[in-house]
């Protein structure tokens, strides 16, 4: 429902509108994601420090400021109306860790995170599909798409959040196996970063590559459609999110029945693994005119998918149950973000600034297999590392 309130102008292209000589629609995404980094790097800490009560409250009204944005952007002509796609970005940044705090620390955390997390790669392609059915459909101007399209999904979510408030708290069981999750303090933040700093790296790097360029096909997806000679066919966006929904909802949620926390967290190393592969390899068989358009886009989703969501997921929540390190997973994913979507802006940024002149099909496949090769290679380094360190934190105190 969340994602109601934020993909939805990506239908539209905006075409032939120029800010001083720069594309408009990518002024907008750079916008909506500069308030989504900010949101991020201000959530390092907000979100680690959050406590339990009136979660329910903070997301109805960091959505609200969200929709209200929404109407403004609609009301005020170009380029004014720019500034409230960064006012939409900044309190939907903080959404996410707000969510995942009622679920982090359970038995169940593995199958409920994987749920959520995927639930935002069909919410991507869904709510795009409703944005550009208003738009052919009902004739909706695309500067109005996102604030209708809020309209839509403004009921179901008050619902959700109350059906949510009435998840109970982790029982003892869920402690003894995930340990008890609390609010860090600064010294705690600090803490646990000095202990796993060079693994932290690896892993905020892989988790760059998979958000720069999750955001590229997620943004630039009409476009790139567009490229490949398909147009107004509104229903690709579902049916390329749809069965990647499905597989990596299996494979990470499967994840639930595997009582070990470290064999668990080595198993999400070996699917970011395959998810690089899987991108890399799709994009050099696309490249060479063996794999079908519509093939190519659920596949290097669905491998980029494989390596962005056990991040969100279950990744740093085993993390915390493997090494038993007092905390939360709030921390440890807004400070991944704020990295990731600083190379998100980044990249948009310089093709803007140096008016880099991209079909986006051409650079989007070219960069996915040239990034998948690093991001292997960092998972690797990442698998070795915390390896090395269960041995010398878990198991030699016990063989001792």
């Amino acid at each position: 429902m969340v994602f109601g309130f934020r993909k939805s102008f990506t239908v539209a292209t905006f075409d032939g509108i120029l800010i001083g000589g720069y594309s408009y629609k990518t002024i907008l995404v750079l916008s909506q994601m500069l308030g989504y980094m900010l949101a991020k790097f201000y959530g390092i800490k907000y979100i680690s420090e959050l406590k339990r009560s009136g979660r329910g409250k903070i997301i109805i009204l960091l959505t609200a400021i969200s929709w209200l944005s929404w109407l403004f952007f609609a009301m005020v002509p170009p380029p004014y109306n720019i500034a409230f796609l960064f006012i939409n970005g900044f309190p939907l940044g903080m959404l996410w860790g707000v969510v995942f705090s009622y679920v982090e620390g359970r038995r169940s955390t593995d199958f409920i995170g994987a749920t959520l997390a995927v639930s935002f790669i069909f919410a991507s392609g869904f709510v795009k599909t409703v944005g550009a059915w208003l738009l052919v459909t009902f004739g909706i101007s695309e500067f109005w798409v996102p604030f209708y399209t809020g309209l839509v999904f403004a009921g179901p979510l008050l619902v959700f959040v109350y059906m949510m408030e009435k998840i109970p708290q982790p029982d003892q069981q869920d402690i003894a196996a995930r340990t008890h999750r609390e609010p860090m303090a600064a010294e705690d933040r600090r803490a646990f970063l000095k202990l796993f700093l060079p693994g932290l790296i690896a892993c905020i790097l892989i988790y760059c590559f998979a958000t720069i360029f999750r955001d590229i096909r997620d943004n630039f997806g009409a476009e790139m459609w567009k490229e490949m000679g398909f147009f107004d066919k509104p229903e690709l966006f579902a049916q390329t999110e749809i069965p990647i929904t499905i597989v990596v909802l299996i494979l990470v949620g499967s994840m639930v029945l595997i009582k070990d926390s470290f064999k668990a967290f080595m198993l999400s190393h070996l699917f970011i693994s395959i998810g690089f592969i899987m991108a890399g390899l799709s994009s050099y068989i696309f490249i060479v005119g063996l794999l079908s358009p519509f093939w190519w886009m659920t596949l290097v989703g669905l491998g980029l998918y494989m390596v962005y969501i056990p991040f969100n997921s279950v990744f740093f929540d085993r993390l915390i149950a493997t090494f038993k390190h007092a905390g939360n997973v709030g921390f440890l994913i807004y400070l991944a973000d704020s990295f990731g979507y600083t190379g998100s802006v980044g990249v948009l940024m310089t093709k803007e600034i140096f008016k880099v002149k991209l079909n986006w099909v051409t650079f989007f496949s070219n960069s996915v297999m040239i990034l998948s090769a690093a991001g292997l290679a960092l998972t690797i380094f990442s698998t070795i590392y915390f390896m090395n360190k269960y041995r010398a934190i878990i198991l030699k105190p016990k063989s001792a």
